[in-house]
C-alpha cells in the first residue's frame, strides 16, 4: 500500500515479504551503532520484526515506519516513517538507509515529506526526532526539514543521552 510519493521516492508499508531486505538494513554497521541492534539476525526474525514493529503500529496508530524504494525501479532503499513510543510523549519521526543511497539527499527527500503527511493526515502540531550526537548526518537532515534541536534525553533507564529536536507546526 503506497503512502506517499516522492519526486524520486515512493513510501510505502513494509509486509513481511520485505524481510530480506530488513536483514540487510537492520545489521547496517551505521544503524546498529546509532539506532541500536534489534536482534534481527534472520528471515524470519525480520519477518517478526515487520508484524510486531511497523504492521502492529498501522493497526495502533494509522502509521508506522514505512519502506522507501526508488519510484522508477522499485528497488528498497531504506525507511522512514512516524513511530509513537512509550518512553516519548510525542510522534517522532525516523529514517535510516543503507550505506549506498545515503548523501544522495533520499534521507532529506522522504523525511519532508513524512513531516507534511504527519502535520496534514494526523493534525500533528509537534513532532520530534530523536537522534545520537555522534549522528552528524541525520541531524543535518532533521535541522533541514525545520527540526531544532531542543535537549539531551534518555529514552530508557541506563541509556545513554541523546538529541531531542523538535518541530512545532
Amino acid at each position: 500500500m503506497t503512502i506517499l510519493t516522492t519526486n524520486r521516492l515512493t513510501l510505502r508499508r513494509l509486509d513481511p515479504a520485505d524481510a530480506e531486505f530488513m536483514v540487510e538494513l537492520l545489521n547496517d554497521p551505521a544503524f546498529l551503532r546509532f539506532i541500536g541492534d534489534k536482534g534481527v539476525r534472520t528471515a524470519e526474525d525480520a519477518r517478526q520484526y515487520i508484524l510486531g514493529g511497523p504492521m502492529a503500529s498501522y493497526e495502533r496508530n494509522g502509521f508506522g515506519l514505512w519502506l522507501v524504494q526508488l519510484k522508477e525501479s522499485g528497488l528498497p532503499i531504506g525507511m522512514c516513517g512516524l513511530l509513537k513510543r512509550e518512553s516519548l510523549p510525542d510522534v517522532d519521526i525516523g529514517f535510516a538507509f543503507l550505506p549506498a543511497y545515503r548523501s544522495q539527499g533520499y534521507a532529506f527527500e522522504s523525511a519532508a515529506a513524512v513531516l507534511d503527511y504527519g502535520r496534514t493526515e494526523f493534525g500533528l502540531k509537534r513532532i520530534v526526532a530523536i537522534a545520537d550526537p555522534e549522528n552528524a548526518g541525520s541531524i543535518r537532515v532533521l535541522q533541514k526539514i525545520g527540526m531544532r534541536f531542543e535537549r539531551m534525553i534518555t529514552v530508557s533507564e541506563g541509556a545513554p543521552e541523546i538529541q531531542l529536536l523538535a518541530s512545532e507546526g
